[in-house]
């Protein structure tokens, strides 16, 4: 682990235990890597998308700080948290922005940079949460992992590390949820 890495966790533990000044302390260590993970989710975004890399950071920001109950166990589970939390707000927004235009459309994604699909097509964000709420009613986990992989922007030792699985296991199923996501998002 590296010597940053260890800093996180131990500050990520720090904070968990009720030492308040871990939060100011992690914050600047964890910022450079938040705003890079939203700069590359945002870059799929279509042109003209109103959310900026830096609100979607602040936005994460604000749900952590309410995060009292949470026993952080590692930089791994952190990010975890981070890319949960990115897929609830870029959903939320995604909806309001499409009530706002009344139906002209949901932001789009290339799904094929998200889940490494061959087709050039974008989605909606909308539709790749409703797919992604089907599939947290069939298998959970392999719900987490898209959360992870997608939002996250985790790797796959990261995601294996988050859910507690071993990095083949990983592997096989990213394998089998890319075609089944490729599959629920042709029907939308």
């Amino acid at each position: 682990m590296a010597a940053e890495d260890q800093d996180v966790t131990q500050l990520l533990l720090d904070w968990s235990s009720g030492k308040s000044h871990a939060l100011e302390r992690l914050i600047p260590l964890v910022t450079d890597e938040l705003h890079v993970r939203a700069r590359r989710y945002l870059a799929r975004e279509g042109p003209g998308h109103t959310l900026q890399p830096t609100a979607l950071v602040n936005e994460v920001y604000l749900r952590l700080v309410d995060q009292r109950r949470v026993s952080w166990q590692n930089r791994a589970q952190f990010f975890g948290f981070a890319a949960e939390t990115m897929r609830r707000i870029l959903v939320d927004h995604a909806r309001a922005q499409k009530a706002w235009k009344r139906g002209h459309g949901a932001a789009k994604i290339p799904i094929e940079e998200a889940i490494g699909l061959a087709d050039q097509r974008s989605v909606d964000i909308i539709a790749l949460d409703d797919a992604l709420k089907t599939l947290a009613s069939m298998d959970p986990r392999q719900c987490r992992m898209v959360e992870l992989r997608f939002f996250g922007g985790l790797t796959i030792e990261e995601t294996s590390e988050v859910l507690g699985v071993g990095v083949a296991t990983v592997s096989r199923d990213w394998v089998a949820v890319k075609a089944w996501l490729h599959r629920e998002l042709k029907k939308s």
